[in-house]
């Protein structure tokens, strides 16, 4: 009697892990996403809003949407990208982050990016932050970034008046 009830379980046992291998582990596959080059632009004192940037590699065979960000850096992150309107470029607030099957998708200075509204602390230069990324997949991904000095995209060029 003993061994029926044990062989029984180890039946149901069985059926169950077989069941959940066939049909439950594709609805549970994660993407293999990678992430590189990512950190935080330093802020100036009293400024209380920030950005972070970084690349995402997709190596899986289906796309991937960054759909969140969260970092204790400031109160809310947001994810962005710059448009032009009517001839003017502007930030703009984007649901999600499309980011290609087999591809990347680069969060830049100019383009998508993170943006910190909030900030708790000025983000100094050679310290370090966390920053979680979510995905439609219900992937997260939690990062710890430096924060780095970066200067302003004018050149000495640009820079100069004319003189009239």
């Amino acid at each position: 009697m003993k061994n029926s009830r044990l062989l029984g379980l180890k039946l149901a046992i069985g059926l169950s892990l077989s069941f959940g291998l066939s049909f439950g582990l594709s609805s549970i596959a994660k993407a293999d996403i990678s992430v590189e080059q990512g950190y935080f632009r330093a802020s100036p004192p009293g400024v209380n809003s920030g950005a972070a940037f970084l690349s995402l590699h997709n190596s899986d065979k289906a796309q991937v949407l960054l759909t969140g960000v969260q970092t204790p850096a400031a109160d809310s992150a947001e994810l962005h990208n710059h448009v032009e309107h009517q001839g003017m470029m502007q930030m703009r607030r984007v649901e999600a982050i499309s980011i290609p099957p087999q591809g990347s998708v680069n969060l830049e200075p100019g383009g998508y990016h993170i943006m910190l509204m909030g900030l708790k602390a000025p983000l100094k230069a050679g310290d370090e932050m966390m920053l979680r990324l979510e995905f439609s997949d219900g992937q997260s991904i939690k990062l710890l970034l430096p924060i780095k000095k970066i200067q302003g995209h004018n050149s000495p060029k640009m820079m100069k008046h004319s003189t009239h």
